[in-house]
């Protein structure tokens, strides 16, 4: 019964080890750990915790998250797109609203990634776009784009004022 990837981060801590010319006694030393436990590690019998494997980062001077992405704790992730950014910090939206974007956002994506025939076309639209139409068609048809779900249509709507207040109708104007 072999723990995936116990090996690998043993390893990956030698060589980090080994580039930055510290002995094994040093980063032991540093880290807090015994001098048998670290070799341990690095020869990959023992399967170090997260705590350890920040102390270890630290004697290294290396960041943490490399260690925990190589020991299989953290999954590799791509730096947040300026698009993420901006729904995050939008103060004007509400939290169920910010994950609804980001949950679209993040599926037009994996389809783009996936390579799906709706993002290849997307593609060849970009690249070899139809040519204009002047009869006042936008050159979209229905088929371009889904509808979203009902569920992210009400979401993305703003808050409803007030009953009290009631919308402003012609009526209520003249009234």
């Amino acid at each position: 019964m072999a723990l995936p990837k116990v090996g690998s981060i043993g390893e990956y801590i030698r060589e980090q080890r080994t580039q930055a010319k510290i002995s094994l006694r040093q980063l032991a030393s540093a880290a807090g750990v015994s001098n048998p436990y670290l070799s341990q590690i690095e020869r990959g019998l023992r399967k170090p915790s997260a705590e350890i494997l920040n102390q270890i980062a630290k004697g290294l001077h290396i960041s943490s998250q490399a260690l925990y992405v190589q020991a299989g704790l953290i999954e590799e992730r791509e730096p947040d797109s300026d698009v993420l950014t901006a729904i995050r910090t939008d103060h004007l939206l509400t939290e169920r609203q910010r994950q609804v974007l980001i949950d679209i956002y993040e599926s037009f994506r994996k389809e783009n990634q996936n390579g799906t025939p709706e993002a290849e076309a997307q593609t060849s639209r970009k690249t070899h776009p139809a040519p204009e139409s002047h009869g006042g068609d936008t050159g979209s048809s229905p088929d371009d784009e889904a509808p979203l779900p009902e569920e992210y249509l009400t979401a993305l709507k703003p808050y409803a004022a007030p009953a009290d207040s009631g919308p402003v109708t012609s009526e209520s104007k003249e009234g």
